[in-house]
């Protein structure tokens, strides 16, 4: 579960081609249904024009799991393959591209349509900023009182966060650790504690 890019906002590129007009969005999405949402978003905004192409990748880039394409009429193969394949070639999570045709009378031909829809995205693509996520990973954990400032301090330096505490007879702590380090947090606080403390993971590490 490594670090990957994701959109850092929406973005929007529109061109005329032999009549017909393509408008291409790009959104983050996270998870399938906001990237259903997102889709149907847009063909409410366009319920006019005479497709509505998409494709997302809703998960971690190499999630296959969370990829869909749609050609929305269009003959098939010339539309949501294209739209998805700049998507892959950007290594990006969390992306949803819907792009939305008025026909304008002259038909492309297939070759001229996967032109059209995937020259549409790459030049979205280039103008889309992109930010960093560090999939995090959450654990339950179990701390003496005399530990507690230690445990903190490791958590600090892997980025992580305490998202709840409970004081009995210990204390219990709800981590959110960045997945990549949290084998390392785990060796780090097991030497601290001589094994006493154990990170309990809350999350499925897929």
């Amino acid at each position: 579960m490594k670090a990957y890019l994701i959109p850092a906002e929406t973005v929007e590129f529109s061109e005329e081609i032999k009549k017909s007009r393509f408008i291409t969005f790009i959104a983050h999405t996270e998870g399938i249904d906001a990237a259903k949402a997102y889709i149907q978003s847009i063909k409410e905004q366009f319920p006019d024009a005479r497709h509505h192409c998409w494709a997302f990748v809703a998960g971690r880039p190499d999630d296959s799991q969370q990829l869909g394409f749609s050609d929305d009429g269009e003959p098939a193969g010339t539309a949501g393959k294209p739209i998805l394949a700049p998507l892959l070639g950007s290594e990006m999570g969390e992306v949803t591209a819907v792009v939305v045709r008025y026909f304008g009378g002259i038909k492309l031909g297939t070759g001229g349509l996967v032109r059209a829809y995937g020259s549409g995205v790459q030049q979205a693509l280039k103008l889309l900023p992109t930010k960093t996520k560090v999939p995090q990973l959450r654990f339950c954990v179990a701390c003496e009182y005399s530990l507690v400032s230690l445990l903190e301090q490791v958590v600090e330096q892997y980025h992580g966060q305490v998202l709840s505490s409970e004081y009995t007879d210990k204390v219990t702590f709800i981590l959110s650790l960045p997945a990549v380090h949290s084998g390392e947090v785990e060796v780090k606080l097991r030497d601290i504690s001589r094994g006493s403390m154990q990170l309990i993971p809350l999350d499925k590490n897929e």
